[in-house]
């Protein structure tokens, strides 16, 4: 039977013109999170753009994806021309839906949202970071975005609590996990040669190099197991601004020959196979894609107490907690991993259990779009 006018018209309605922004230049998971969306929607048949720098790593992911990218000077100087130039893009564009990831893009894009009357501006909080101003946050958060998002209910609380805002403006999604593409069955990545590695278990950290990550932790307690007489080899994916200081900890430690530095690595399903043990040792997090991604595949996670990370990785069910900073901890609880692997396997089939109802990338999708609906009534 065919469409009527009417029904067409609606369909017309519901295809969102989204537009995501963000500052950084540096590619983790956060950028991974944008990417995902974008790349989501656009498969369900949206029209969506990236703004960005033109010289950041996910401005470049997106042309090389296909997603339309729009470029911006970031510098302080610019601010009120790309304002007002950005503002006539977002109009001419007819952008329904605006969210902002950082906090030099959520003023000017937040500014150039609501000078442009853009219908729906959200701003994505992706970790548990203290604010450092509360007055000027608060603007930003209160009246340059109608919505927060945030990857962690802890976060959730937080901004509720800290910004006197009421339940409706403020919700938590985690980044959706492609269960498909992130499975136990595929081919493991070669991190390491094994003449270099001599075959031992590969006990690895993937995200970018920053201190709140907490790289340094997992160095020390490389050293502790190695003096306990636990053979392993290490595994450092990504790269980012804190690698010098990382290094230095490794020569501190003498353990340049039991490291492996792979740099950034794009087949992250291959290298989550690879590894025995993905550990997690944050200061500050919200909930981890990369701890997710981990879970799908079946690779035993180790994780510490730091924001949205337990959520996930639950002490006991799905890996194992520990202290944040607390190499010790870090320490017994690798050991533990390794020497009870039927309790292990257990975890992690708990893990992917886990993923598959509550964290899959379609369901992420799905919530999106139940929230875009129901802060623009004329889609319904």
């Amino acid at each position: 039977m065919p469409r009527n006018v009417e029904t067409e018209q609606i369909e017309q309605v519901r295809r969102w013109r989204i537009a995501h922004s963000e500052f950084s230049t540096g590619w983790g998971g956060q950028e991974r999170r944008i990417m995902a969306e974008l790349g989501g929607f656009q498969k369900r048949g949206h029209q969506v753009w990236l703004i960005a720098p033109p010289q950041s790593q996910i401005y470049r992911q997106a042309q090389a994806a296909g997603i339309p990218a729009v470029p911006f000077q970031p510098g302080k100087i610019y601010f009120p021309f790309e304002a007002v130039r950005l503002a006539r893009w977002l109009r001419r564009n007819h952008i329904q839906i605006l969210n902002t990831h950082s906090s030099r893009d959520g003023w000017l894009l937040g500014i150039a949202g609501r000078l442009a009357r853009v219908p729906f501006i959200v701003r994505t909080r992706h970790f548990d970071v203290p604010v450092a101003n509360r007055w000027l946050s608060g603007f930003v958060f209160r009246k340059l975005a109608d919505h927060i998002l945030t990857t962690s209910p802890k976060v959730t609380e937080h901004f509720k609590n800290y910004f006197q805002l009421p339940d409706d403006r403020v919700s938590t999604l985690a980044t959706g996990v492609d269960t498909k593409q992130f499975s136990p069955d595929g081919e493991a990545a070669e991190l390491v040669p094994a003449a270099q590695s001599k075959n031992l278990p590969l006990i690895g950290i993937v995200s970018i190099i920053r201190l709140a990550k907490g790289h340094a932790t997992l160095m020390e307690a490389a050293r502790i197991l190695t003096d306990g007489g636990l053979a392993a080899h290490y595994v450092i994916v990504g790269e980012g601004p804190s690698r010098a200081p990382v290094e230095n900890k490794i020569r501190e430690l003498r353990l340049e020959d039991c490291v492996t530095f792979t740099g950034q690595r794009e087949d992250i399903p291959a290298v989550l196979r690879a590894l025995k043990i993905l550990v997690i040792p944050s200061l500050h997090e919200g909930i981890p894609q990369v701890g997710l991604q981990a879970l799908a595949c079946k690779t035993p996670v180790v994780g510490s107490n730091a924001g949205g990370i337990p959520e996930i990785i639950r002490d006991g069910e799905t890996g194992i907690i520990f202290p944040a900073q607390d190499a010790h901890a870090l320490a017994s609880a690798i050991r533990e991993t390794l020497a009870s692997p039927d309790k292990t396997r257990a975890r992690c089939e708990c893990g992917r259990a886990l993923v598959e109802a509550r964290h899959g990338l379609d369901t992420m999708l799905d919530k999106l779009d139940a929230l875009y609906r129901r802060h623009i009534p004329q889609a319904v």
